[in-house]
């Protein structure tokens, strides 16, 4: 009877050691998948932070600016200045407007769009009213705000013409996105 009691005990402890491993092994498998899951949650993060730097480049490099002519007389009650620079004898597209300058004996001749004028050092010069709209993933509207130009001119050297630009808008718009409104052949530095 020892014998199988014996026996008894030792199918119970074998019974017992196999029901822990099992549960051993069941308990290690939830952590290993705890574990997996806090990875996915981290690899979920890093995608959608990769996503949005995929999207914001996007839409930066797809942004345009297209500018109409307005008939004038809107507020325009945001400035933001500029002191420019532009090659005498160059032509210049701000917008859909054509500018080119140069100078003589103290005097500057100013065409915009056709329309000549002579400027002395002090004197304005005002490019009319415009609307200049700006998108970006070739649908979505960043800003579309009208635009008013008053160039101060300043004096020439090194065959360039500087002047001091007030640019007047009827919204507040970033300088990033007006800057996309100036073309680069300016020199364009904020005062």
């Amino acid at each position: 009877m020892d014998d199988i009691t014996s026996q008894d005990d030792e199918k119970g402890r074998e019974l017992a050691t196999e029901k822990g491993r099992k549960q051993g092994q069941q308990e290690e498998r939830a952590r290993e998948k705890g574990k997996g899951g806090l990875g996915t949650g981290i690899k979920i993060v890093v995608s959608l932070i990769v996503l949005a730097i995929i999207l914001a480049v996007a839409a930066f490099l797809t942004m345009s600016v297209s500018v109409t002519n307005v008939s004038p007389g809107g507020s325009l009650p945001f400035t933001t200045t500029y002191g420019v620079s532009f090659a005498e004898g160059q032509a210049i597209t701000i917008g859909n407007t054509h500018i080119s300058v140069l100078s003589y004996q103290n005097e500057l001749i100013s065409d915009i769009d056709g329309n000549r004028q002579k400027l002395v050092m002090g004197e304005d010069r005002v490019i009319s009213e415009r609307r200049a709209v700006i998108t970006t993933l070739g649908v979505i509207t960043l800003v579309d705000t009208n635009f008013q130009i008053n160039l101060k001119y300043k004096g020439d050297r090194d065959n360039r013409a500087y002047f001091d630009m007030a640019v007047h808008t009827s919204r507040q718009v970033p300088d990033l996105l007006l800057r996309k409104l100036l073309p680069p052949e300016i020199d364009a530095r904020p005062i």
